[in-house]
Order: structure tokens, then C-alpha cells, then sequence
């Protein structure tokens, strides 16, 4: 009954869809594949595939490692990486070249992910994060495709929003195979929601294993700094992922301290980039150099002559996990507003200080760790944004150590990836086995009791 409900809305919806679709560009690209019509180059594979689906960027970003390793491990079954958006495309293409093919994927139509699930006839389907689709899931459940939930989490406002709808969660949550989650309390959550509870597992945050270093050894400290036109003298804050919200609180507070410290430079990176033009405009508001990173070797000269405060504007994908590097103390966005936090490991991967604010519900456990270890700071507005800034650029030696703290952190949680490994490999060799049931070293079974606690 509840597939029926849920069909039927999106059929009486389905003009709405495709119209939202059709409006905003950076959904355009893709959208009839989106909508069912299967790409030449994905009927034309080896089948079957191990398919993944990653939303977006982050979610693509954390599970490069992983992928790495299984087109090793498992070269008999191509790898097909379905994302949402552009940014997810992109990371695709550049951090996964001859690993895996992109596609996008379906909107949740039913006759779309039964096109799809037909054309690729998938080995396993890997869900990272959170991403519960009931017609794709149900699909793959009902052709006896096993299904495994990586690096899964529940956020606050999300399993608020599934309460409502408990009932058709349980049965959608039914079709898991393995839900390999980032924490207890994510485990608490899903299995609240209806997940089996043998299926349920903590194995912890794959955002530990990413290894930008040698993912791209080309961005070594000198080559940024020298890249984003920085004297020897100066110092960086970085903030990632802003939304428009907080970068005005952020431009505030940068106005601050460049009075106490002239010799800083503030890089600001927008999550969404087609909001280059307008932060552009915001930050000359604020009476701020401006200098696009897209345009640095056409102004090249210009930008040489740019001295004291000055905003550089991060304007291209990719690059922003690498630029943390650079940063002598960082600010991760979507804290400052009711996002939800974005990745605050990225600048502590460097062994960089990271200051964020107090909404952080998609990175909850990250956050602790690092404000329990030292290495992060927590603020909940402007004036203490200027504040803990300040107070760092006036003693060095605390950012250092607040940047070394946080580094320890990255390295005391790695091996997420082995142990989703090993769960995956199980999986793959016995997919209707009672022995998915058994402990993996270093990881948590989570029973029923236990959920439920």
C-alpha cells in the first residue's frame, strides 16, 4: 500500500519534477538519462557492474579510496558511479578516471529504475550515505541484487522527516542487505527506523581514509601559495563551503581582524560556484580587492600588485581540499547557518586549525572528536568568528598546536575503508549467507536491544 501512495504522488507530481528539473541549469545536463533513456556507453558495458550512488560531491569525494581499491580487488566487474549533481559528475571524472564510468541517476520513477537496473545488471549496488530511493531499492531487491549502505548516517532533521513516514521506511530499509554506518547513534536511528538489525553495523567515517596527499602531490604548500599570489609575509584563512548567509558574517569579521593584522588574506570558496558573480559583488561591497582564482593567469600581473587585506575568490571545482594546504587557519561552511556542517576534516587532514560554528548535525561526531582533542573551535556567531581569529593570528603557537591535535585525529580513526572491505567481499561471495551475521574484526554488530537502547 505504501509503494502505491508513494506512486501514485509521484506520477500526480512527476510534471512539477521535470519541470524544476528543466529550470535549474546545473541540473539540466543529464536529465533524459535521469529520466529513463539509458547512455550508449552504459548499455555497451561489460555486465554485470558493481554500481555505486553517491549524491554529490562529498559523498563522491569520501568513497575515491574505496574505489580505488575495488577496481583492484574486483577487476571482473566495471565500476558505474551514479550522481545527482554536476560537482558529483566532476569528481567522477577527474578523481576516477579509468576506475569507474559516470552516469546519472535515475529519478525515482519506477519505469526509470527499471531501465536501469535491466541495462546494468548490477553485481551489488553500494548506497553511500544516505540516499533512500523506495522504487530503485525495492527494484534491485525484488532482480535479488544485494544492497550495501556505506559510510551511512541519519541526520537529526532527516530522521525527523522519516518518522513521519516510519512505516514505509521500515519496509524500504527491509531491502538492505548491509548498512554499514558512521556511529552509534546513526545505528540507533536506522534501526528506530525499521533496518534489520543483523544488517546493521558500525564500522565508522570513511571521511578518515581520504588521502589527499597522494591523491594530488602537485599542490604542495610552496606551489599554492605561489598560485594564489601570496608573499612570504602573509598569512591565509581559508573558508570552505560558504553559503550566502554566513559570508557576509564572515566578510564582517575579516574586516575586523585585517585591522588588527593587515597582513592577512581571506579565501573564500562558495559550496555553489554559479554564485561566483554574486559573492563577487558582495565582497566589493565590503570594500574588498576582489581576485577570482579562474581568472589568476589572465591577472596575473594585477593580482602581483595586490598588497594587505584582499579577498581571493575560489571559483573553480575541485580544488578546495587541496587549497586548505595553504591556509594558516580554516573555517568550514554550512555552521554558521542551519546547514548541517560540511567537511571539517579536510583542513585537519593538512594539520590546519578549523573553527566552525554550531550547526553541525551532518558531521556531529566529527565535530566532537575534534573540539574533545583541541584541534577545532567552536563559535556561534560573528564577533566570535573575529574573535578566535584574532586570538590565533596573535599566537601562532596555539594555531600550530590546535592544527597538530586535529591531524592526530585523522590518523587515530583510519582503516573505515578495510572494514567496509571486508563486509563488502562477504557480500559479494555470500550474498544470501547467515554469515553476514558474524563480527568483522574491528567493527560493531549492532542488535536489536542495542538500537534501541
Amino acid at each position: 500500500m505504501y509503494y502505491v501512495i508513494y506512486n501514485l504522488i509521484l506520477v500526480l507530481v512527476s510534471p512539477i519534477i521535470v519541470g524544476l528539473l528543466l529550470t535549474k541549469k546545473r541540473s539540466q545536463r543529464g536529465l533524459w538519462s535521469r529520466l529513463g533513456l539509458i547512455p550508449v556507453e552504459l548499455r555497451n558495458l561489460r555486465k554485470p557492474v558493481i554500481w555505486i550512488h553517491a549524491v554529490s560531491l562529498g559523498e563522491v569525494a569520501t568513497i575515491v579510496p574505496l574505489l580505488h581499491v575495488m577496481k583492484e580487488r574486483y577487476p571482473q566487474w566495471p565500476l558505474v558511479v551514479s550522481t545527482v549533481t554536476e560537482t558529483g559528475r566532476e569528481v567522477v571524472v577527474k578523481r576516477l578516471e579509468g576506475v569507474a564510468v559516470h552516469c546519472y541517476a535515475p529519478v525515482d520513477f519506477w519505469w526509470a529504475v527499471d531501465r536501469y537496473v535491466r541495462t546494468l545488471q548490477p553485481r551489488l549496488f553500494i548506497l553511500v550515505e544516505s540516499e533512500f530511493w523506495p522504487n530503485l531499492l525495492k527494484c534491485l531487491h525484488r532482480h535479488q541484487v544485494p544492497i550495501c549502505l556505506v559510510n551511512g548516517r541519519i541526520s537529526s532533521r532527516s530522521f525527523g522527516r522519516y518518522c513521519w513516514v516510519k512505516g514505509m521506511m521500515k519496509q524500504v530499509l527491509n531491502c538492505l542487505d548491509l548498512a554499514l554506518m558512521q556511529s552509534a547513534h546513526d545505528a540507533k536511528r536506522i534501526g528506530e527506523l525499521g533496518a534489520i538489525p543483523d544488517t546493521v553495523h558500525i564500522t565508522g567515517n570513511m571521511k578518515f581514509d581520504q588521502d589527499l596527499a597522494e591523491s594530488n602531490s602537485n599542490h604542495d604548500h610552496a606551489s599554492l601559495r605561489t598560485t594564489l599570489t601570496l608573499d612570504s609575509a602573509e598569512r591565509l584563512i581559508v573558508a570552505g563551503s560558504t553559503h550566502a548567509e554566513e559570508e557576509e558574517c564572515l566578510l564582517e569579521a575579516y574586516r575586523e581582524v585585517s585591522n588588527r593584522h593587515p597582513q592577512v588574506v581571506l579565501l573564500m570558496a562558495p559550496r555553489h560556484i554559479e554564485r561566483a558573480s554574486r559573492l563577487e559583488q558582495v565582497i566589493r561591497h565590503y570594500g574588498f580587492t576582489c581576485v577570482r582564482r579562474s581568472r589568476s593567469s589572465q591577472d596575473s600581473g594585477d593580482q602581483a600588485r595586490n598588497h594587505g587585506p584582499r579577498v581571493i575568490l575560489l571559483d573553480t571545482r575541485g580544488e578546495l581540499p587541496f587549497v586548505y594546504r595553504a591556509g594558516f587557519l580554516t573555517f568550514v561552511g554550512g555552521t554558521l547557518v542551519p546547514v548541517g556542517g560540511h567537511n571539517l576534516l579536510e583542513p585537519s587532514q593538512w594539520g590546519r586549525p578549523v573553527i566552525f560554528g554550531p550547526y553541525v548535525d551532518h558531521c556531529l561526531d566529527i565535530a566532537s572528536l575534534l573540539l574533545e582533542a583541541g584541534g577545532g573551535i567552536q563559535i556561534q556567531n560573528q564577533d566570535d568568528l573575529a574573535s578566535e581569529m584574532t586570538r590565533l593570528l596573535t599566537h601562532p603557537s596555539e594555531a600550530e598546536d590546535m592544527g597538530r591535535r586535529g591531524f592526530e585525529v585523522v590518523q587515530t580513526h583510519r582503516g573505515v575503508m578495510t572494514r567496509n572491505l571486508q563486509w563488502i567481499d562477504r557480500l559479494l561471495e555470500n550474498e544470501n549467507s547467515a554469515s553476514l551475521s558474524l563480527p568483522v574484526p574491528g567493527s560493531s554488530s549492532v542488535k536489536s536491544q542495542e538500537i534501541l537502547r
